[in-house]
């Protein structure tokens, strides 16, 4: 055990982080936890798989979104959302 940490402490880990491109998935939006495999669905409203973390949008259209999946922890960078405003931005 490290010594900084006191008798009892678990020693916190970073979550890990990964990035997902709506544009290169299938389907209306659900997408498997890239750690855990758990289903998160944009239908779901309960919080109970995943939990929004942040927003970034730009004007007002939503450029990036940050869910945590609650199974493990993981954080995940969903990009892509100019896909959904039915144009390409690099066009």
């Amino acid at each position: 055990m490290p010594s900084f940490l006191k008798n009892g402490e678990k020693e916190k880990k970073q979550p890990l982080v990964y990035k997902l491109d709506l544009t290169r998935i299938q389907g209306d939006g659900e997408f498997p936890c890239p750690n855990c495999g758990v289903t998160i669905s944009p239908e779901d409203e309960t919080e109970d798989v995943y939990c929004i973390l942040e927003t970034k949008v730009d004007g007002q259209a939503l450029e990036e979104l940050i869910v945590q999946c609650n199974k493990c922890a993981s954080q995940i960078r969903l990009i892509g959302f100019h896909i959904l405003r039915g144009h390409c931005v690099a066009c």
